[in-house]
């Protein structure tokens, strides 16, 4: 399949206790097609993990409203910064006494600029 970029997925780092999505529910609660949700993964907007043959997505990436407030910013900046899909889950859901909480914690709490901050940092 040329022409169409493959969907990165991280190794299945999570704790068995966070909750996740499959792409359809992702797009539900996005109100969005399945292929647009794929686009979202494919762009770096969201990251996935492989179980059971199926991606899912950590249901924390989400809120009411759309994705968490700088989510996609900070997938960026760690991107950037050379991490791959599952060094990027790792960081997001490992604590950081200097937050306190996990950075997906932050984020959730409108603590982006400081967990912004800190994933700038990790690249150094």
């Amino acid at each position: 399949m040329f022409g169409v970029s493959a969907i990165p997925v991280a190794d299945d780092v999570l704790d068995a206790d966070i909750e996740v999505l499959s792409l359809a529910e992702v797009a539900t609660r996005l109100e969005l097609s399945v292929n647009k949700v794929r686009q979202l993964l494919r762009d770096g907007h969201l990251v996935a993990v492989r179980r059971d043959g199926d991606l899912f997505v950590p249901a924390c990436f989400l809120t009411e409203d759309g994705l968490v407030k700088g989510l996609v910013g900070t997938l960026t900046v760690l991107a950037d910064a050379g991490f791959d899909s599952s060094e990027t889950l790792r960081w997001l859901f490992t604590a950081d006494d200097s937050l306190p909480g996990t950075p997906i914690e932050a984020l959730r709490t409108n603590r982006g600029t400081e967990v912004k901050r800190r994933a700038q940092a990790s690249a150094i």
